[in-house]
């Protein structure tokens, strides 16, 4: 009888411990896509569905090098898969076989020019934004501004943003030399309400009362779910909820 209680007791333990751990997801990436469609959809797809998402914020680049690794179940980034591989040979990441990778877009991400909320320069022409962010424009009153030096803020941790908006917005033309460092947007943010000559970029999470938002053309870029080999059951699952029920959790 005892026997058959231990039994009885050892089965309902397993079977409770299964369920308490369940299926979890590790996901990294860098600000894009963490920020603007993961971390949004996170708390319903995780009530949904029963999976737990973990979100390792990282970079693009790293974040693949982590999948390459085995470390993650799916990276993320904010260009397309072309051009992250480019990026990541530039930070010496390369991988045996790109093709045994799958990249499924989940949407897009409109990269915002932002400035201090004083600033009177209210728009920007393709030609003026690829002016001040190459160098070439120094000074607020070329553009319709005050006579102030101006300031790039670049995030130094975001390179598949950067590439994306150097490839958009730039024409593959190089960064300004001189340039302020900041690390994640929200460093960025901070930044550029901090000082009165500032310009930036980034994602739409990165906008705030704190800031404006400069008018320019659209410079949008696709943002990536990278797997190695075909979406498992359980990722699929995730980018199934992005695309589906997950949109009205997404601001972009």
């Amino acid at each position: 009888m005892k026997r058959g209680i231990i039994s009885l007791a050892l089965v309902a333990s397993m079977a409770f411990g299964n369920t308490a751990m369940g299926e979890e997801i590790k996901a990294g990436g860098g600000g894009a896509p963490i920020d603007g469609y993961l971390k949004p959809v996170q708390e319903a797809f995780e009530k949904s569905t029963g999976i737990t998402l973990k979100l390792n914020f990282s970079s693009a680049t790293l974040a693949f090098k982590q999948l390459a690794a085995g470390e993650l179940d799916l990276s993320t980034a904010g260009l397309a898969y072309p051009d992250l591989l480019k990026t990541a040979k530039k930070e010496n990441i390369e991988v045996a076989d790109p093709s045994a990778y799958v990249a499924t877009e989940i949407g897009a991400s409109k990269i915002y020019t932002v400035a201090h909320r004083d600033n009177p320069v209210a728009a920007l022409t393709m030609d003026q934004l690829k002016g001040i962010f190459t160098g070439k424009i120094t000074n607020w009153k070329e553009v319709g501004g005050n006579d102030a030096p101006i300031l790039i803020v670049l995030s130094s941790i975001n390179p598949a943003t950067n590439a994306a908006f150097k490839k958009l917005a730039l024409g593959d033309a190089p960064f300004a030399a001189d340039v302020v460092d900041a690390g994640r947007f929200e460093d960025v943010r901070e930044k550029v309400a901090a000082n009165p000559e500032a310009i930036a970029f980034g994602p739409v999470t990165m906008v705030d009362a704190t800031i404006k938002t400069v008018k320019t053309p659209d410079v949008a870029r696709p943002v990536i779910v990278i797997t190695k080999g075909a979406p498992s059951a359980k990722v699929q699952k995730l980018i199934s909820f992005i695309k589906g029920e997950g949109q009205q959790y997404i601001k972009q």
